[in-house]
């Protein structure tokens, strides 16, 4: 449910030594809306963007759902990318754990709830976290005057649910560089995961983020850029 303005900041930081790319992925911020969603389709956008401006060498960097839709990138066109960073997701798959998140966007009606502050009163029903409520209010905007919208197209997200949670297909493999950046109190990257990432990232090492969880990049944004800018600087 992220979009590519949670990215501003440490994009401008790395647009001082790199041309940056900031994408939404479809069914997200401003990009396109579908009704069909799964990670072979986002990574036939992803390359559909590459070509289309031309991008060779490209270092790809991806968290959380973005992170496998960047694994599956680099497996399936190894040939495009130079080195990709991994932020706070493993190939493994994982067990559906937002049912609570998308009941509270589902219980918004917008013709009801048609002001910022009615919305966030619904999602506090749902979600006592204050760092997760503002980040879900950010997707919240004026479609038309008077009208409220959320940015990423809940409906195909909430019916495609179980297509977030896949694993990388197995024998799978990319040999660049890789860099897997874990938050130290999260646990989407366990010891267990070590393994599994090595099958199918040779070149890979895990860096831990500190006094960060899984929005490591926000958290301790800090130490995300230098162990970036040090990786993509070797």
């Amino acid at each position: 449910l992220g979009m590519s303005d949670n990215w501003k900041t440490l994009g401008t930081e790395f647009s001082k030594n790199y041309q940056v790319h900031l994408i939404d992925q479809r069914n997200h911020g401003r990009s396109f809306h579908s009704d069909e969603f799964d990670y072979e389709l986002l990574v036939e956008d992803l390359h559909t963007y590459i070509k289309s401006h031309n991008l060779q060498n490209v270092n790809l960097l991806g968290h959380s759902m973005g992170g496998k839709v960047a694994m599956l990138f680099a497996v399936t066109y190894p040939n495009l990318v130079h080195k990709l960073i991994v932020a706070d997701i493993s190939p493994r798959a994982y067990k559906p754990h937002h049912q609570q998140i998308l009941a509270a966007l589902n219980a918004v009606n917008f013709q009801i709830q048609n002001t910022r502050k009615k919305v966030a009163e619904i999602l506090k029903i749902y979600i006592n976290n204050q760092g997760i409520l503002q980040f879900l209010l950010k997707n919240v905007y004026w479609k038309n005057r008077g009208e409220l919208a959320y940015r990423f197209n809940l409906n195909s997200l909430t019916e495609n649910y179980s297509e977030v949670g896949e694993a990388l297909p197995s024998f799978t493999e990319f040999k660049g560089e890789t860099l897997f950046l874990k938050g130290e109190n999260s646990d989407y990257i366990t010891k267990k995961d070590g393994p599994l990432i090595k099958a199918h990232f040779e070149n890979s090492k895990i860096v831990t983020v500190k006094n960060a969880g899984h929005w490591l990049h926000a958290e301790n944004s800090t130490q995300f850029y230098n162990e970036v800018v040090r990786f993509l600087s070797n």
